[in-house]
């Protein structure tokens, strides 16, 4: 697979601008900014709601071995 270089970069950077101009190029970082930022907002809620369903169980297990004695 070929090294991506500055020149590379610079003609991907150019083809941008020429299809989205100049002027919402802007717009198109924020809004990429705001759903990278929403989707790991999102795997840290995944993860603790998976921690607080575990320790849920782990609380209704300890409630039901009380009960049965």
């Amino acid at each position: 697979m070929p090294n991506i270089g500055a020149p590379e970069l610079l003609l991907v950077l150019a083809i941008v601008i020429l299809i989205f101009g100049a002027s919402r190029i802007p717009k198109l970082g924020r809004s990429m900014g705001q759903s990278i930022r929403g989707f790991k907002q999102g795997l840290k809620e995944d993860v603790v709601d998976e921690d607080e369903a575990g320790a849920a169980k782990k609380v209704d297990t300890a409630a039901t071995k009380t009960d049965e004695k």
